[in-house]
């Protein structure tokens, strides 16, 4: 009885970590404005756009990481102005950090009339997701 206990403890404790360990995660540093869109969007994003279990075999995560940048907003009441940045950097070897080298970047920018700063939080989202296609159809073949 004891032992199917300990068992079932250990596969319980193990679960998580094996499944974390068949998709691993990169860092991703996002540098975008708050009032136009927020990091959990931001972060959705990324995991829906990378194929993380591809991108390792050519980018390990040891090494490689991901930074976004969403910019804009509504101007004179009308008009969002919108502009999305992402890149692959490398890292330092004894630290771990970003270099700003970037190995591959996408920039994409857009304008269009709004009547509401929702309506450009929503291109905001659209051209960020353009860039992230952009960016891992550059990185992995489909």
């Amino acid at each position: 009885m004891t032992r199917a206990l300990l068992c079932a403890a250990v596969l319980a404790v193990a679960a998580p970590f094996a499944s974390a360990a068949t998709a691993p995660s990169y860092d991703i540093e996002d540098f975008s404005t708050a009032a136009l869109i927020d990091k959990p969007t931001v972060m959705a994003a990324w995991k829906e756009a990378l194929p993380a279990e591809r991108l390792t075999k050519l980018y390990p995560k040891s090494k490689w990481g991901f930074l976004s940048q969403v910019e804009g907003g509504v101007v004179d009441g009308k008009l969002c102005v919108v502009t999305a940045r992402v890149t692959l950097l490398p890292k330092t070897t004894p630290t771990r950090r970003f270099v700003w080298e970037p190995a591959k970047s996408s920039t994409v920018f857009d304008g269009r009339p709004v009547a509401t700063p929702a309506e450009c939080s929503a291109l905001a989202q659209e051209r960020l997701k353009d860039a992230l296609r952009s960016l891992v159809s550059s990185l992995v073949k489909s």
